[in-house]
């Protein structure tokens, strides 16, 4: 994968970056989860100590290529202003006018950030020459490309992508750490090598779990996809969160993990509560005793203690998904508990991305003791199942 050493001399040079800045936003759209804009920085302050001219480009939300104020970068800019203790204007376009203006004006060490890549219904287009010609326009605001949103990278997206095949390119600090990260987990991992999986559907981690019964050597499930293995193991699961049509896959995942001798572990107690609610009483039983008027909404203490036994125990863990609606407080001890466990753990760990990274950083981990959080929920799970994806393979020779 090529990197930014290969693209020499970048001073005076227009660096189009192409970062990943999806952030949540309150209702007075104020960041509430600035993750991704400090992942950001050691690639920015990079270019910006080269003396490069940088262009930075993003996305927000889904705006389904119309153009939404709701949807606007501003508070990125706003925030990415006073991470880097530098003006960081806002193009008022991406590819028009204003894009041009800002991107002429800009100084050796100088950044801007064009606006919602989205607002172009071309960015994401199914159709490769509708992409390629905006991916044209692109290069006319750029001499290389560095793509740095991993969060983006298992898309063939045109400021991802096809921009890559139009003017050098090269994988940004942040996207090369993600693959040298995520490769100690799928190429030749220390053992013994422990995934936990949470979240709430079994049908989002299928290639996953399919790909993993090869190779690691223990799977602990949680979350809402739990219910359904409970289900293929003939337990009632009450009003829990369900996914009938998966029962016989999740039998069948049950099943080959015994012949691969890969330990696939599933909740043996519960905290249930009558209603999907903050304030809903919440009680622990067994996993085998789930009454019928009742939801599961986070695994019981006895498996977060079983669970952060497996993690103390292992080389490498993967986390990809919460173990309960940690959001709210009565139902957050097992992403507490498995969070907790990965923190202090001696091997090499890795928070998947997504509502996984979300729960360490506000359920007030330290950040540090992890060996790596990923950007990207959607973009690590595929590279756990061994997908191809198109923004990294665009990068390499």
């Amino acid at each position: 994968m090529r990197t930014i050493d290969t693209l020499g001399d970048l001073a005076g040079k227009k660096v189009f970056v192409r970062s990943d800045f999806n952030v949540p936003l309150d209702e007075n759209r104020n960041i509430t989860d600035d993750g991704r804009i400090r992942a950001a920085l050691p690639t920015l302050k990079r270019l910006l100590d080269a003396g490069a001219r940088v262009v930075v480009s993003a996305h927000l939300g889904r705006p389904k290529g119309q153009v939404k104020p709701e949807f606007s970068l501003a508070p990125v800019a706003a925030r990415l202003s006073e991470l880097l203790g530098a003006d960081v204007p806002l193009a008022a376009d991406t590819v028009g006018p204003d894009a041009h203006a800002k991107v002429d004006a800009l100084g050796n060490g100088q950044i801007v950030l064009l606006e919602n890549v989205r607002f172009d219904k071309r960015e994401d287009s199914k159709a490769d020459a509708e992409r390629e010609e905006l991916a044209k326009e692109y290069a006319k605001l750029a001499d290389v490309f560095v793509s740095d949103g991993f969060g983006v990278v298992h898309r063939k997206q045109a400021s991802v992508y096809d921009i890559a095949k139009l003017v050098p390119s090269a994988a940004g600090e942040l996207v090369f750490k993600e693959i040298d990260s995520l490769s100690r987990a799928t190429k030749n991992p220390e053992r013994p090598y422990t995934v936990v999986l949470g979240g709430s559907k079994v049908s989002d981690k299928l290639g996953v779990i399919e790909n993993l019964l090869d190779k690691a050597d223990r799977l602990l499930i949680g979350g809402g996809m739990a219910y359904t293995f409970l289900l293929a193991e003939g337990h009632e699961v009450g009003t829990s969160l369900r996914e009938d049509d998966q029962v016989a896959t999740a039998a069948e995942y049950l099943k080959k993990a015994k012949e691969n001798g890969v330990k696939l572990l599933i909740p043996v107690d519960t905290v249930v509560a009558p209603k999907f609610a903050a304030d809903a009483p919440a009680t622990v039983v067994a996993s085998s005793a789930i009454p019928a008027d009742q939801m599961g909404l986070d695994i019981g203490p006895e498996t977060a203690k079983a669970y952060a036994d497996a993690i103390a125990d292992s080389k490498t863990i993967v986390w990809n998904g919460p173990m309960g609606v940690f959001e709210f407080d009565a139902f957050s001890a097992g992403t507490r508990a498995v969070a907790k466990a990965m923190e202090d753990a001696d091997g090499f760990t890795i928070v998947g991305g997504g509502d996984s990274a979300a729960a360490v950083r506000n359920l007030g981990f330290d950040e540090s003791k992890f060996s790596h959080i990923s950007t990207g929920g959607g973009a690590s799970l595929e590279f756990l199942e061994g997908k191809v994806l198109p923004g990294i393979a665009v990068l390499e020779d």
